[in-house]
């Protein structure tokens, strides 16, 4: 029989699953916030894996994707330790904000420390009772209110496990993304372990292809670790699109925005992609893509200003034989909810 997990004082036996509260503080009416951890301890040895979400508090799809993953059939069978997370960030959560109440990111703020601001000091905790246990995680985001993304994954791709579980996640497509100084990314390699941060949908909203990707993609990296068994045809996209620079284009003038393509479509050079125009004048100014890519993110508001960021694009050397995502969307028969709880 496994030794039993350690998390938060508390000892969690082989093969059950308790949610672990570790206090974090209380808020100015004396209501105590905690840091809420799912701890899945399966019966046989195996990878510790945590799954984090709703680091930035209005980034809401995280957690229902983790909702949706503890009910899959598939973890009574766990080998290994799976730590979820469904909200870090509590005070952002309860406020709908992306932020701490002193204004702070938390994803700016790892590796933490102890005796800081309030947000340095939630870093340091998640960093000693969930990463420093773990050997690799996946971290749930969205875009920021307002934007949208296309389900994908971003990494450094630096070392060959990086790159094995990004490829196990199964995205439309992988982007070679730079760490950030702060970031519990960049905290967590400094640990030696790895952790894809997973982009899809907008703040303040659920997406359903966003959320279904997210938990297919955790299953398949667990399936890769041998943490699972999965049925045939569910570990997501054979061979996820990669790309190692992307951009904003942004708007050529203030006005209202006309958007011709959106997430997942391909783009190709001096193609008209959009147009602001202006209520007052009949005049349009076109924005057309410099060189080939897909777009991965966009704007949701149609009222833009110059220089607001309009469509995010990943940009790739060719674009030959890909089509647009949306048209594989349409195509794709994602299991049912009924099929994963």
């Amino acid at each position: 029989m496994r030794s039993a997990f350690e998390i938060g004082g508390e000892r969690i036996e082989a093969g059950t699953r308790r949610l672990v509260d570790i206090p974090v503080s209380k808020l100015s009416n004396h209501v105590p916030i905690t840091l809420a951890v799912h701890v899945l301890h399966g019966a046989e040895p195996g990878p510790t894996l945590f799954v984090s979400a709703a680091v930035h508090g209005d980034e809401i799809n995280g957690v229902e994707i983790i909702r949706r993953l503890m009910r899959v059939e598939e973890l009574s069978t766990l080998r290994g330790t799976l730590l979820c997370i469904p909200v870090v960030n509590a005070y952002g959560f309860i406020s709908h904000s992306r932020y701490l109440p002193d204004s702070r990111d938390l994803n700016r703020s790892f590796p933490g420390n102890p005796t800081g601001p309030l947000a340095s000091r939630l870093a340091h905790i998640f960093m000693q009772e969930v990463v420093s246990r773990s050997e690799l995680g996946i971290d749930l985001h969205t875009a920021a209110a307002n934007r949208t993304n296309l389900p994908q994954i971003r990494s450094a791709l630096k070392t060959p496990d990086e790159q094995e579980i990004a490829q196990a996640f199964g995205a439309p497509i992988t982007l070679t993304a730079p760490e950030r100084d702060g970031s519990l990314r960049e905290a967590a390699r400094k640990l030696g372990i790895p952790v894809l941060v997973y982009e899809g949908g907008e703040g303040l909203r659920f997406d359903e292809f966003a959320i279904r990707v997210g938990v297919r993609g955790i299953l398949g990296v667990m399936q890769k670790r041998q943490m699972i068994s999965l049925p045939p045809d569910t570990n997501g996209h054979d061979r996820p699109l990669q790309a190692a620079t992307s951009s904003w284009l942004r708007a050529p003038e203030g006005g209202v925005l006309l958007a011709y393509k959106t997430t997942g479509d391909i783009v190709e050079p001096g193609e008209v992609i959009g147009a602001v125009a202006n209520p007052y004048e009949d005049v349009e100014t076109e924005i057309r893509a410099p060189k080939h890519g897909m777009i991965i993110g966009r704007t949701r508001l149609p009222v833009v200003n110059l220089g607001d960021a309009l469509f995010h694009i990943a940009w790739m050397k060719t674009t030959e034989g890909l089509t647009s995502i949306t048209g594989e969307i349409a195509a794709d028969p994602l299991f049912d909810e009924d099929e994963i709880v």
